[in-house]
């Protein structure tokens, strides 16, 4: 039994995928997020390049939330749009009135989602 140890790899096992994430998900991100350390370093948080970025960056998350919510893909098009909608409009309410809380927001949306995704009949 102790030589059947020796045989097992880690890659034959379930444990690939996870090594896969790590290798083309995490680490290319973490790349750069580690060189934007170093080069923003003499830049003033205030200064137009940043604003730039910033804008753009919002931008894009707004893109990608207004992707997900009106053409979503996977089990998320069963949950009608206008479900979708309202637990996009209750996370920005929990936002607001738990003092701008990213947690309470993306919480209180993702709960809506769920709650309806359970309650409402499939919309097919």
């Amino acid at each position: 039994m102790s030589a059947d140890i020796w045989k097992w790899h880690w890659w034959s096992g379930g444990l690939w995928p996870y090594l896969a994430v790590i290798i083309f998900g995490f680490l290319p991100s973490e790349i750069w997020r580690l060189m934007s350390i170093f080069l923003v370093r003499g830049i003033d948080e205030k200064s137009e390049v940043l604003e730039w970025v910033r804008a753009v960056s919002t931008a894009l998350l707004a893109a990608v939330v207004a992707n997900i919510v009106v053409a979503p893909a996977g089990a998320l098009q069963l949950v009608p749009l206008w479900a979708r909608v309202g637990a996009m409009v209750l996370g920005f309410a929990a936002y607001f009135v738990l003092r701008k809380s990213v947690l309470a927001g993306v919480f209180t949306g993702v709960g809506a989602v769920i709650a309806a995704a359970i309650w409402l009949p499939v919309a097919r």
